[in-house]
């Protein structure tokens, strides 16, 4: 019996160990914190690159890199912002614009906000990680029936 509980303890304890290292990637997967690419509604192109992270416990957004037309400005500033708003004439690049986005489980978080720098507009949002790479954010006003959602992938 002793030579058994012997064995059992040290074939199972490694196989314990390898199952647990082999895990730490996918349990570390199901984070929303990382760098994520936004896509253009209307052309489907790359528009941004937004950094994730945590603070506080709640989860924030902030805008690391944009990806613009050589016709386009290169350096925006987020001019229709509310006047009152801390990021008006700010550099979009750089800029928060999510924030306060706390677990609700499920790979969600909610009771956040997000603005669209492109015309100033504050929405209430909620994210959802899909899977490892994918990202679903749901901008909305009052109800989140009444949005609009953008889906965000994970950069690599």
């Amino acid at each position: 019996m002793q030579l058994l509980k012997k064995t059992l303890t040290r074939g199972l304890a490694p196989c314990l160990l390898m199952l647990l290292l082999m895990a730490a990637p996918a349990l570390r997967a199901q984070s929303p914190i990382g760098t994520w690419k936004t896509i253009d509604d209307e052309t489907n192109k790359p528009k941004s690159l937004v950094q994730i992270y945590e603070q506080d416990g709640k989860l924030y957004g902030k805008v690391v890199e944009l990806f613009r037309g050589p016709d386009e400005e290169q350096n925006p500033i987020c001019d229709d912002c509310d006047e009152d708003d801390p990021r008006y004439n700010q550099p979009v690049r750089g800029m928060v614009i999510l924030e306060g986005l706390e677990p609700a489980g499920n790979n969600t978080w909610e009771g956040g906000e997000i603005l669209d720098p492109a015309n100033g507009s504050v929405y209430s949002c909620y994210i959802e990680l899909q899977s490892a790479d994918k990202l679903k954010v749901r901008g909305f006003i009052g109800f989140s029936l009444l949005g609009r959602t953008q889906y965000w992938y994970r950069e690599k």
